[in-house]
């Protein structure tokens, strides 16, 4: 079976979802792509040598969470929707494709949905799209949200997981209250965060715990053999009206 951990029969309201790489697979190369084309930015928009893009790249990746957000700290001045439009619009999107099985999780879970991640809205919009899953969530948390253009910080610092503040700002939005809602990512750094802002936590992609993972999913198609009691709310109901059908019939 590909999860591990274990929840002790609490009762959760609400679900937050990661995008990318969580709710669809490392493998669809929509990462890759994207880091390339951040590598691009760099090298053309923000002249950047081109020998030390790559590192660079990653480095900023792994201390702030996104590339974006350590150029903004360094200095760099670019607009946010130029940046998106030139990382996410020509992302490969063709690899996604319809996932019926998670559609089914999702539509037949009792609870709130939520996705949250660093991508712009607009990618969140095509890639749900493609997965066949735009209709799954209740809203979306995303760059836009947490760095709203008519704020002027916006434009020189970017807030973001894994900062605590960012996981707090979303859960404050969505009027989330984190001793009920079960947070999924494929990030550690995020789950780590997730687990200090009180989130219950899923780290997706992976069949061992890591720090702050209350359970690992080696896919999120794993969920309810990881998690029935997600699904537990929906059953009893569906039993109590058969049961109340019976009981009407024999009167």
């Amino acid at each position: 079976m590909d999860v591990a951990g274990t929840f002790e029969g609490a009762k959760y309201d609400s679900l937050l979802f990661d995008l990318d790489d969580t709710l669809y697979p490392l493998s669809s190369g929509i990462n890759l792509a994207c880091r390339k084309k951040i590598e691009e930015f760099m090298l053309e928009y923000l002249h950047i040598d081109e020998t030390e893009v790559p590192t660079m790249c990653l480095e900023l990746y792994k201390e702030y969470g996104t590339t974006m957000a350590g150029l903004k700290v360094l200095g760099y001045e670019f607009d946010n929707d130029e940046f998106h439009e030139y990382v996410h619009g020509s992302l490969p999107y063709e690899n996604l494709k319809p996932d019926p099985l998670l559609r089914n999780l999702l539509v037949s879970t009792p609870q709130r949905k939520i996705i949250f991640t660093n991508s712009d809205k607009a990618h969140v919009v095509r890639a749900l799209k493609k997965l066949g899953l735009e209709d799954c969530f209740e809203g979306v948390i995303c760059f836009e949200t947490l760095n709203p253009s008519n704020n002027p910080i916006s434009k020189s610092s970017v807030l973001c997981k894994p900062s605590v503040e960012a996981i707090e700002a979303a859960m404050k939005i969505a009027n989330l209250d984190p001793k009920r809602t079960i947070f999924f990512d494929d990030s550690i750094r995020n789950i780590a965060s997730g687990k200090e802002a009180g989130l219950h936590t899923v780290i997706v992609g992976r069949l061992e715990l890591v720090p702050g993972a209350d359970y690992a999913l080696g896919s999120i198609h794993n969920m309810k053999e990881a998690l029935p009691e997600l699904w537990e709310p929906e059953a009893k109901e569906q039993l109590e009206q058969l049961l109340a059908v019976e009981t009407a019939v024999l009167a």
